[in-house]
């Protein structure tokens, strides 16, 4: 009795090998490497089919990335733009390789016997495995792995042009606006969000740093902004934060602006001598935090906000980077002009009506504008509207008066257009140079219908994802809260211009790190909030304030400090075109408005807010 020799696929490969090596005119060695290449090749070209060469994601070489993004009327253009290599065809490749070789596996493993037994079938076997072999150690997962390496670059690049700027050489071309954005806020604690507190995980010797290394980390996201004072002495911590924001700033060509912002103690009492505050003692500190960078009309902008109300500038936080995230802030001025409204006084009710109808024919008007336009270099008299109240005339004076807020301009102005009237009607005196139709500092209608400073509307779309990532909440939940309270709760108090959550909360905060009047918040934080949802599920916010008064010379702003938070902002002093300044100053107030009343709103309709301020605005008793 004999036995067969045992079979193994060792064996059988060698039987493989032999039969390829008598086939006639066939050199094995040349096979394999025909069948390699030809794998190779079909990996290669099914990676390159969309180009000869792979793009940037700007289109060019790496310096590109560093260059900034221009505004123009061309349509913008887009990564996607670019010739790209077809990942997904190369994905789905992957997935078909996948599949055939575990198949081919499964079903050699289903009849091994037989097909060992078979030459012909085994031979096609190692033909598959030995291509789908090459194509795994040559290709696989390219699709899955560096494609997301790839699409990261772009963030990274720009976070490595916010560190260290690149030169870009001049052009020929006419000269564009310059436009540099920054991403949103990769770290945006609010108290509102207590998840948001997370424990520190710093380098284990992050005390033995020097503040600028610090800082990097910080521009690294390393390490989270708002754990400096934990991992640092609170002192350093703003040291470490300033060199942070003054990198930011630098990007934005505005490095340095925070150097005669104060942290220690520090004031020139000479810039208050007769400018400020009589019979000086000293100063009250306030701190500043800088909330931002929002996407405001396509640029990014920090907002320096001076408050002693915990949480105001972390919360304002979360609503620039929910704004961000979304299609960004669009801000339009509706009106420029601030008002004085004199009150004058005729010995009759007839006398009265005929002041009046003098001042409303248009040919008079202009002998009122020409004497108050001689008073002033800037100023502009836009409209003169008179009311009667039995013998008393007030005449509301608008009048444009450029990167100041101007009341001072006006009121000089105001003392001319009186005197004109004289002229005309000598019986006429003057009762008071304001007579509250203005109005000032006061809540009014005037103000709310007419308009006062700057009447500006701003707007955003937020994804309903990032609303529910960023505000913890859901579209219809923040709608239906900001009718309810905003609207009806509102109209039910019978409000005057305040149809909002908090509007004058971040208008102050502003005001006081500017250097604007801050008992004008009353009038400037009018302000009606409305929220709607989009066809597409996603939050639209705007925010109507017709009253914002503002200016960037004059006043508060020669001060030091609030001149460092100015030019924080980039609108230090008088603007190319005047007038200019001043307005970007009203679009940052009321972004900043709209922020905090997005992230309150949020709030508010999660129910998140008071735990909140519990836990993260409560400082335990000194002992």
């Amino acid at each position: 009795m004999t036995f067969a020799e045992p079979t193994t696929i060792g064996m059988r490969i060698d039987a493989v090998i032999a039969s390829l090596e008598s086939l006639p005119h066939t050199n094995p060695e040349i096979l394999y490497a025909s069948l390699i290449g030809a794998s190779l090749m079909f990996s290669f070209l099914v990676l390159n089919s969309g180009g000869s060469s792979m793009a940037l994601p700007d289109g060019g070489d790496a310096d590109s990335l560093n260059k900034p993004k221009k505004i123009s009327n061309a349509k913008p253009v887009s990564s996607s733009d670019e010739p790209q290599p077809k990942w997904h065809i190369l994905r789905l490749t992957n997935y078909v390789v996948t599949f055939g070789f575990l198949l081919s596996v499964l079903k050699f493993a289903s009849n091994a016997t037989t097909y060992l037994d078979d030459s012909t079938s085994l031979l096609q076997f190692l033909i598959i495995w030995s291509i789908s072999m090459c194509y795994f150690f040559g290709f696989f997962g390219i699709s899955f792995i560096e494609l997301d390496e790839l699409e990261s670059e772009p963030q990274n690049h720009q976070h490595q042009m916010l560190r260290k700027p690149m030169p870009t050489k001049e052009s020929a071309e006419p000269p564009v606006k310059v436009v540099k954005m920054h991403p949103p806020a990769s770290s945006a604690p609010v108290c509102t969000d207590p998840t948001s507190f997370k424990k520190p995980s710093p380098p284990a010797n992050i005390k033995e740093l020097s503040n600028g290394e610090i800082a990097s980390l910080v521009l690294q996201d390393k390490v989270k902004d708002h754990q400096l004072e934990k991992l640092l002495d609170p002192h350093r911590a703003v040291e470490v934060r300033r060199l942070k924001v003054d990198n930011q700033l630098g990007s934005l060509g505005r490095g340095g602006a925070l150097a005669e912002l104060p942290h220690k103690h520090d004031l020139d009492y000479k810039r208050v001598l007769g400018a400020n505050c009589e019979i000086v003692v000293g100063y009250i500190p306030i701190p500043v935090g800088m909330a931002g960078p929002i996407t405001l009309n396509g640029e990014s902008v920090y907002i320096p906000m001076a408050t002693t109300e915990g949480c105001l500038v972390a919360s304002t936080n979360r609503g620039c980077k929910a704004i961000t995230q979304g299609s960004g802030a669009v801000s339009s001025i509706l009106r420029d002009g601030i008002t004085r409204a004199p009150c004058v006084r005729l010995p009759s009710a007839k006398e009265a009506s005929e002041v009046f109808l003098w001042i409303e024919r248009p040919e008079n008007f202009q002998k009122l504008k020409e004497v108050f336009e001689s008073t002033t270099s800037f100023g502009k008299l836009l409209e003169a509207r008179p009311s009667v109240a039995g013998k008393n005339v007030y005449i509301r004076l608008r009048c444009f008066a450029g990167d100041a807020m101007g009341m001072n301009m006006i009121s000089k102005g105001s003392l001319a257009v009186i005197e004109c009237l004289r002229q005309v009607f000598p019986n006429i005196s003057l009762v008071a140079l304001s007579g509250n139709m203005c109005t000032d500092k006061k809540a009014a209608a005037i103000n709310w219908i007419e308009g006062r400073g700057k009447s500006v509307v701003i707007e955003a779309t937020i994804p309903k994802g990032v609303v529910r990532s960023t505000l913890k909440t859901s579209v219809p939940a923040i709608v239906e809260a900001n009718v309810n309270k905003n609207l009806i709760g509102s109209a039910m108090a019978g409000v005057v211009g305040g149809f909002n959550a908090h509007a004058s909360n971040n208008v102050t905060a502003v005001f006081l790190a500017t250097g604007q009047d801050p008992a004008q918040n009353v009038e400037s934080a009018n302000c009606i909030t409305l929220m709607e949802e989009t066809p597409e599920g996603d939050l639209w916010i705007s925010c109507t304030m017709p009253s914002i008064e503002v200016g960037t010379v004059g006043g508060g702003t020669g001060l030091s400090a609030q001149a460092a938070c100015l030019k924080a902002i980039g609108v230090k002093g008088g603007g190319e075109n005047p007038g200019d300044n001043a307005k970007q100053l009203a679009h940052v107030v009321a972004a900043a408005t709209m922020a905090g009343e997005l992230s309150l709103m949020a709030a508010l309709a999660s129910n998140s807010l008071v735990a909140a301020h519990m836990t993260h605005n409560r400082k335990p008793a000194s002992k």
